[in-house]
């Protein structure tokens, strides 16, 4: 690969992880650069840059089968709740992702339905106490 299709990769990757995440997606993989520069390189290039650039499926698509994937690992809370959050960002409602965990639950069993169910719910609690605190504070 060229010194330019490997800037234009991250450039891809770089938009990619904007468009889902935003600003914290940015924050999550500085972080991570700090721990593990190359792995965060490779994150930004390989999952959003390659991956999530793919034309057969659209931003949508991919993330409903990423939360549907992390929710059926059964032990990436973490993970998860950040995609939950990327769907949120992208369009797909609080309703959309209960529907995408509940048929997750048939093929990757009920004990992992419920903890992503959780998890979400744990995620919904989170984003309706920091907009109340937001308009608390633009009331103010």
């Amino acid at each position: 690969m060229t010194d330019t299709d490997e800037s234009e990769r991250r450039a891809r990757g770089r938009q990619a992880l904007r468009e889902i995440h935003g600003p914290l997606g940015e924050e999550v993989v500085a972080r991570l650069g700090r721990i593990a520069p190359d792995f965060a390189d490779h994150l930004i290039d390989y999952a959003f840059g390659d991956v999530y650039a793919r034309p057969g499926l659209d931003r949508r698509s991919r993330q409903i089968a990423t939360v549907a994937a992390l929710a059926a690992l059964g032990n990436a809370e973490q993970q998860l709740k950040w995609h939950i959050r990327g769907a949120l960002n992208i369009g797909i409602s609080r309703d959309e992702v209960i529907e995408i965990l509940i048929q997750m639950g048939v093929y990757g069993g009920f004990p992992a339905a419920v903890r992503a169910l959780t998890a979400a719910g744990e995620l919904f609690e989170e984003l309706d106490i920091a907009a109340a605190e937001e308009l608390r504070q633009d009331d103010a």
